[in-house]
């Protein structure tokens, strides 16, 4: 599941703030149609009348009426892979990681039900799923580049060649970053999972929480 908050970065200029706002609008009356009517049946100036934008302005945040059911989460995984190359170097790359994505889904509480109306979207459009998939492992590529790209500042390691091309960068990256965001990835789907079936017991931040210390502990057996 991609991060879809973009409430949770409150940091940026005012200009920034509006644009992750319009961003954010545009994505939820698009979500919100299409439960209700079917993706097929949405149109662009649907979409823009509900987010109370033009549809000049849609077409400056999505080239196409699909990417915004698609791209849902293409700023937020972008604004992960900055934290994480930002974060002070005394940190692991797997806390790095989870301060980077905690701080994104700050706002995942109140998210929870866009989310769900999104997968419902999804699996009711079998040729947006296709997409949001390819979308989804896109991400989880880039984020194990950025990764890459961390371990490698350190003592003694090489960054990512600037020059080399996508496909390039991909085939060089190691074990480790591929295996480490597929299972940050993982873990913040299973988090918002195991959290809307349980909501009446915790605070979803507890659930992300105890899941990052898991795997932080290498999944410890629980007791019997």
């Amino acid at each position: 599941m991609q991060v879809m908050s973009e409430g949770s970065a409150a940091g940026g200029g005012l200009r920034e703030r509006k644009k992750r706002a319009t961003r954010a609008a545009l994505t939820e009356a698009a979500v919100r149609l299409a439960a209700e009517h079917g993706a097929e049946k949405v149109t662009v100036e649907a979409i823009s009348a509900a987010a109370g934008v033009s549809v000049r302005t849609f077409f400056n945040y999505f080239d196409t009426r699909d990417d915004v059911f698609v791209l849902v989460g293409a700023e937020s995984g972008a604004r992960v892979r900055r934290a994480l190359l930002a974060a002070p170097a005394a940190l692991s790359p797997l806390q790095a990681l989870h301060d980077a994505m905690s701080a994104e889904l700050a706002e995942a509480e109140q998210q929870h039900e866009l989310w769900r109306l999104h997968g419902e979207v999804l699996r009711a459009a079998p040729h947006l799923l296709v997409r949001s998939l390819g979308a989804h492992l896109a991400d989880e590529t880039e984020l194990a580049e950025a990764l890459t790209e961390r371990i490698r500042s350190g003592p003694g390691g090489a960054p990512p060649d600037p020059a080399a091309s996508h496909e390039e960068r991909r085939k060089e990256l190691d074990l480790y970053p591929r295996l480490l965001a597929a299972v940050a990835v993982t873990a913040v789907r299973v988090s918002v999972d195991h959290w809307c079936a349980r909501q009446e017991e915790r605070a979803f931040r507890e659930v992300f929480q105890e899941v990052f210390a898991l795997l932080a502990a290498g999944l410890p057996a629980p007791p019997a």
